[in-house]
């Protein structure tokens, strides 16, 4: 039995971390923060089960790791090869179900860290400047069949998986940026064969489903857990508009303005569904057809099949409306699933040996093929069997969908910029006074980080909204 540190409410936080692609938290690329707004329901303790013993001889490689919602497939292809390898290794794999980073950070400190861990939540100024990972370049470099089939230099993004030049883990998938989830038979019904385009034509739609309906049916549904980054920090991606300013190494919020005025007329007109809710909540809710509109990432692929099944309509899934309906900016898509090396291992060479397994096309074809995500690589894209991924096939990635380069990591104090934002959407704030208060705050967190040395300063001078991670970066200490 392999040992697990496991959420005794491990059953209840499956259900509610079921996705098309998971483990990857949503970014607050703001802060030094690691928590996933759409999991927030599930606070749990660990427990400890029993360890697992090695056969006699072979070497035990310790994996930690704090994703749930693929547990099924890869305990089953570990206990395969366990039994079946011929490296001399066998795989003990731990879930940390609360509070990954602390527990890791506590556990190298104190020399009890794993040798192999989920790399794709940690942030690289806490865990690859340390020293806690170790660089993979030696590895990859030597392996031409987990080039082939990962495309590791292909998929190496600064301040995620990158730094200096150093790749700390490699990505299995993508889960895809937001995309608008309908209620076709409504959408129809208010005299629209499509998603508009635009966000102004997109609220109107929304408003007519909700005046046609009586309050029977609204436009769209908001949940309580990040409701800004969900549909309009998305909009404001598509139509070029990012809350940091690569060129000049600064935080700016203040493009984001008229995208408020915008989603304000949601809360004001009374076209969105009146309650916001935790998001399986929201998502029983459009499932049972109380709005039309929702607007979430890849991971509801599963959710309206499996766990909260859509049966009374069919639902369709578009791109977010931009501002004037062009796309001038990058859709901000999430890589999934990385496997690190910690530097206190003593057997790298065999925990390379077992990231060359979880990363094989055998596994990864596997792991694709279940729905967990969506293939990152080229290779594997041509290789899985797309009828068997279902409903995620409609969240393949569009031509303009990117990987943002980290921001600066900072210690801000106050609301982060999506609380502010979406409480200047509701009106509990004046959207000018917002801007400024983020503007204001971000920056001197940015200033004195930069200045103590606990961050740096990233510039990307010829920086493409198209096209974020092509640009030249650099890091300034000042």
């Amino acid at each position: 039995m392999k040992k697990k540190l496991i959420s005794m409410m491990l059953t209840a936080a499956m259900v509610a971390s079921l996705c098309a692609c998971g483990g990857t938290p949503d970014a607050d690329n703001g802060q030094n923060t690691s928590g996933d707004p759409s999991a927030a329901d599930s606070e749990a303790q660990s427990a400890s089960g029993q360890e697992a013993q090695a056969p006699e001889g072979a070497t035990t490689i310790e994996v930690w790791t704090n994703d749930r919602h693929d547990l099924e497939y890869v305990e089953s292809m570990i206990d395969q090869y366990n039994q079946s390898n011929s490296d001399g290794i066998f795989i003990n794999l731990t879930v940390i179900t609360e509070d990954y980073q602390n527990m890791l950070a506590l556990a190298y400190n104190g020399g009890t860290a794993p040798d192999v861990v989920t790399a794709n939540s940690l942030p690289l100024n806490t865990f690859a400047d340390t020293g806690i990972l170790v660089p993979l370049n030696e590895y990859i470099d030597a392996d031409e069949t987990f080039q082939k089939v990962n495309e590791p230099y292909e998929h190496a993004y600064e301040g995620l998986n990158l730094r200096n030049g150093n790749i700390y883990g490699v990505y299995t998938g993508m889960r895809s940026g937001v995309r608008v989830e309908y209620n076709k038979d409504v959408v129809e019904a208010a005299g629209y064969t499509e998603i508009p385009a635009k966000l102004e034509d997109y609220i109107d739609m929304a408003k007519t489903i909700t005046e046609q309906n009586g309050g029977s049916c609204y436009g769209i549904g908001f949940t309580s857990s990040s409701p800004f980054e969900r549909l309009l920090e998305m909009s404001a991606q598509v139509s070029g508009i990012f809350y940091y300013d690569y060129v000049n190494g600064r935080y700016d919020f203040s493009g984001y303005k008229e995208i408020l005025e915008l989603g304000q007329r949601f809360i004001s007109e009374d076209i969105a569904y009146p309650d916001q809710q935790a998001v399986d909540n929201m998502r029983a809710l459009f499932a049972e057809g109380q709005f039309a509109l929702w607007s979430n990432a890849s991971q509801e692929a599963s959710v309206f099949t499996d766990q909260i099944p859509v049966n009374g309509f069919e639902w369709g899934v578009a791109p977010v409306p931009s501002i004037t309906g062009e796309i001038k900016g990058a859709l901000q898509t999430t890589p999934s699933k990385s496997w690190g090396i910690v530097s206190s291992s003593e057997n790298k060479e065999q925990a390379w040996k077992v990231i060359q397994y979880f990363q094989s096309e055998e596994f990864v074809k596997g792991y694709l093929e279940n729905g967990y995500c969506l293939p990152i690589s080229t290779y594997m894209d041509g290789v899985i069997d797309k009828s068997k991924i279902g409903r995620l096939a409609d969240f393949s990635m569009l031509e303009y969908e990117s990987v943002y380069p980290q921001p600066p990591v900072i210690n801000l104090t106050g609301d982060d910029y999506r609380v502010v934002l979406w409480n200047a959407v509701m009106d509990y704030v004046d959207i000018d006074d917002a801007i400024e208060d983020l503007n204001t705050r971000y920056n001197e967190a940015l200033d004195a980080d930069v200045a103590s040395g606990a961050t740096k300063r990233l510039v990307i001078s010829d920086y493409d909204p198209l096209h974020p991670n092509d640009g030249t970066m650099t890091y300034l200490e000042e």
